[in-house]
């Protein structure tokens, strides 16, 4: 692609009048969509688990824009009485979502569970934010030309659903297999989640981004520091930075021409790095039995219903 036709942050419109939520806005792909929406005056609350790193980072945030308008509000996503509060919390506040960005995830974690149970990455991952959408979908469907943006990953490629396994209740569990598992459910999620909107006539999209392969704080548990640092020259070579790993899932929430199951990530090699354009996900990922069956486990495990 010739460099007139890369879309950056230029490309981002005028948000006034927009409010955005961004989880896991507070570090890494979240921060840098909270800035670039606060920077074209849209009203973003940052929710995150962290309200004393949110605050820090909405310091810094209004450091660089003054005008900034930014509200922290607390969201833990491993706890679905913590997601409902926030929903309860937000629709007291404001009257429309023209985006909600559904961008918080962990990564290749050791085992662990939720609050209520679950498995911690699918927890995370994928039930926090159904749960979320589902108890936000009011305010979505009552403001028009809304959208909801999920954040995949290229490891959805390597996602196996096995629901007679599907949180490792009978072990096999291991930290990528479950990332990649989560990263899956993002994208079946996506496509169900459109497929549901335009049935139900709601004036409202659903999207997927994926960051190629991005330097935050997500490879954290991949290797030990020394290991990490060791490797970092070579790992420059196939990297971006946080700020362009961003862009794919900014260009999914803003971009006037993005249509409902569109999917955005790096236009570079193997979609590791570069500038955001409309890319495709597996096969696996668009077979309707599965969406359909991942939703209705979703529901069922949340205890929330669309």
């Amino acid at each position: 692609m010739n460099s007139t036709s890369n879309w950056t942050l230029t490309n981002v419109p005028d948000l006034t009048g927009k409010t955005i939520i961004v989880t896991g806005g507070n570090s890494g792909l979240g921060f840098h969509a909270v800035e670039a929406f606060a920077s074209k005056n849209a009203q973003v609350i940052m929710a995150s688990r962290n309200a004393q790193k949110a605050e820090q980072a909405k310091l810094q945030l209004l450091q660089l824009i003054p005008h900034a308008k930014i509200d922290v509000m607390k969201l833990d996503l491993t706890d679905l009485k913590s997601v409902k509060s926030f929903t309860v919390e937000f629709k007291q506040k404001y009257s429309q979502l023209h985006v909600l960005l559904n961008n918080a995830g962990i990564m290749m974690v050791p085992y662990s569970k939720t609050k209520d149970g679950l498995e911690m990455q699918l927890g995370t991952n994928h039930l926090g934010h159904f749960a979320l959408t589902a108890q936000l979908m009011d305010i979505i469907k009552a403001t028009p030309k809304s959208r909801i943006v999920n954040v995949s990953s290229m490891a959805h490629k390597a996602g196996v659903m096995d629901f007679s396994n599907l949180q490792y209740e009978n072990g096999g569990y291991s930290p990528f297999k479950s990332y990649a598992r989560s990263k899956l459910a993002n994208l079946l999620f996506t496509y169900q989640l459109d497929s549901y909107l335009k049935v139900n006539n709601i004036d409202c999209i659903a999207v997927a981004a994926h960051p190629g392969v991005s330097d935050t704080h997500l490879f954290d548990h991949i290797a030990p520091k020394w290991v990490q640092s060791l490797l970092r020259p070579l790992m420059q070579l196939f990297i971006q930075p946080a700020d362009m790993g961003a862009l794919p899932e900014i260009r999914a929430a803003v971009d006037p021409q993005a249509q409902g199951a569109d999917y955005y990530g790096p236009d570079g090699f193997n979609e590791m790095k570069g500038y955001p354009i409309k890319v495709q996900s597996n096969q696996l990922s668009h077979h309707k039995e599965t969406s359909f069956e991942l939703w209705k486990a979703s529901e069922a495990l949340t205890g929330v219903s669309y």
